[in-house]
């Protein structure tokens, strides 16, 4: 079983700790240690998500990413604070990737136009922003 570690971010330069249960989830996972304090992390989760790239508020397809608001959590100290877990290493170069093509299609529902991050085919529902927020309610 690991110990707790203290660690410096490379943003702000505080030191945070890399508890025992951080470290065995990352291990499980292959996940290198952390560069940044969880404060940092949630930053630049914000910024990425604010950026550009994303989807807008008009897309049925919302909020990019691996996780939205949690991370690993283990009831007792796992990971926290807002942060995605791989929102300290690279991300495969998604910043230098172009916009996602999008498509336009009729929703289902209501009739509106609606942008889809991916192709209709024929025979399958699509459905507008507020109309698939509310099938999933």
């Amino acid at each position: 079983m690991s110990t707790d570690r203290t660690l410096t971010c490379a943003d702000c330069g505080q030191e945070f700790v890399f508890t025992a249960n951080e470290q065995d989830f990352y291990a499980e996972r292959g996940f290198s240690d952390p560069r940044r304090c969880p404060s940092c992390r949630a930053q630049r989760k914000a910024q990425r998500n604010t950026g550009g790239g994303g989807y807008g508020a008009s897309d049925s397809y919302s909020s990019g990413g691996y996780s939205s608001g949690g991370g690993y959590s283990s009831g007792g100290g796992g990971y926290s604070s807002g942060g995605g877990y791989s929102s300290g290493g690279s991300r495969g170069g998604y910043g230098d990737r172009p916009p996602r093509e999008m498509f336009e299609a009729t929703c289902s529902s209501c009739g509106n136009v609606a942008k889809v991050p991916f192709r209709p085919t024929s025979g399958k529902p699509v459905y507008c922003t507020d109309c698939f927020s509310k099938r999933r309610a």
